[in-house]
């Protein structure tokens, strides 16, 4: 891939409309036709060119590592002893104005170690182990890359029968879903993609395949992933009304500044109808509230989009995350170095508090009678807007 000439403009992020994604979404004529699939389209290529590879040495042994080093020819392979702590890649504060670069042509294979299910009873029941940890998308506000320094590629799991065999023995045990619950009326739901975008992986390897079609076969349980990038391929991979997408949606002008490298908002929405008609349920994250002056009128204005486009068929099944912003200072750091116009709406001490998140990790969110009176317009604009969206929870 010919990357483009010049650098960014004076405040922006480098490789910012890597697609020319920020005004629109592509022309129907640029997708891949339907026997060419969409992870080997020039959309796709880029999104991910990769260039470089480190990779521990299980991970590089094992059939799913294989395949994906297979699939990427001629690219430098690097060994290393764990994919968590790489000192030329995490620990390179050099690598900061490379921030995107980085996210575009590397790529980290390891074996995850710890197998575990943990409860959560917000968006889903359960936190699977993820196939991947970290993103080619590159949104500013990201918890993910808090604890990992100076860059966040895409890390794959290659273990994933291991992922999966645990995942279908936890379903198991569980048994039939006792009650509803905010979750899902009956089933047990499992999000797969906490660290990573499921989408985004799709583009690599068969991870999010595997658990997809794993999900199939366990009637007591769904799997749930959040995505901000549609691949169509996607729509191949039949998952039977056993896995819930859920877009997440901002306003436009908060998504050009915050979401990049994703698909367009408008995108996302457009293809709602169409991951309904292929098997999954599908979700709205309204995520994150960005607090910011006329917040209210935007997002007044998308939810009036999407009672203006979304079919009935979707409206009757659909409901929302509410999710307000959560920031913390390490990422504060590290995106002054790489994109400060984020951290002119993110870092707003002036209406934020300390807050100690659910994992541990010290953050920062909105006051606590900010965020209340924030909330509660953000409902009252659903209701008046988009009445049909049920709210599954908002914090």
């Amino acid at each position: 891939m010919e990357h483009p000439r010049g650098g960014p403009a004076p405040g922006e992020p480098e490789q910012q409309a890597l697609f020319g994604w920020a005004d629109a979404a592509p022309e129907p004529a640029s997708a891949p036709s339907p026997r060419q699939p969409f992870r080997d389209s020039d959309r796709a290529r880029r999104m991910l060119d990769i260039r470089e590879i480190y990779a521990e040495p299980a991970a590089l042994d094992s059939p799913r590592g294989a395949q994906i080093v297979a699939g990427l020819p001629g690219v430098r392979v690097t060994e290393v002893p764990g994919h968590w702590r790489i000192p030329s890649l995490h620990g390179n504060d050099g690598n900061v104005s490379r921030w995107v670069r980085v996210k575009t042509e590397t790529l980290v294979l390891g074996v995850k170690q710890s197998l575990t299910t943990r409860p959560n009873g917000r968006s889903a029941d359960w936190i699977a182990p993820g196939p991947s940890n970290g993103c080619a998308m590159a949104c500013a506000y990201c918890y993910v890359p808090r604890r990992k320094g100076y860059a966040n590629p895409i890390t794959l799991f290659t273990n994933i029968e291991a992922i999966v065999a645990h995942v279908r023995r936890h379903v198991r045990a569980q048994g039939p879903k006792p009650e509803p619950n905010q979750c899902d009326s009956e089933a047990w739901v499992y999000d797969i993609g906490e660290n990573g975008d499921c989408s985004v992986d799709a583009l690599i390897c068969d991870n999010t395949a595997d658990l997809i079609a794993a999900f199939r076969g366990l009637p007591t349980a769904k799997a749930s992933f959040a995505t901000k990038f549609v691949n169509p391929d996607l729509l191949a991979l039949d998952p039977q009304g056993r896995t819930r997408v859920r877009f997440s949606l901002m306003p436009a002008d908060d998504s050009r500044l915050l979401d990049l490298r994703t698909s367009p908002v408008a995108e996302r929405i457009a293809a709602a109808a169409d991951f309904l008609d292929a098997g999954y349920e599908v979700h709205f994250n309204l995520s994150p509230v960005v607090l910011r002056e006329g917040w209210q009128r935007d997002w007044a204005d998308l939810l009036t989009h999407l009672d203006d486009v979304l079919p009935d068929r979707v409206k009757q099944q659909a409901a929302c995350e509410v999710i307000m912003l959560t920031h913390n200072r390490a990422l504060h750091d590290v995106n002054l170095g790489w994109h400060p116009r984020a951290e002119e709406v993110l870092w707003r001490p002036e209406v934020q508090e300390a807050k100690r998140s659910q994992n541990g990790d010290l953050n920062v969110r909105y006051a606590r009678d900010v965020k209340r009176r924030a909330v509660a317009e953000l409902r009252d604009l659903i209701a008046a807007r988009a009445p049909w969206l049920r709210v599954r929870y908002a914090f």
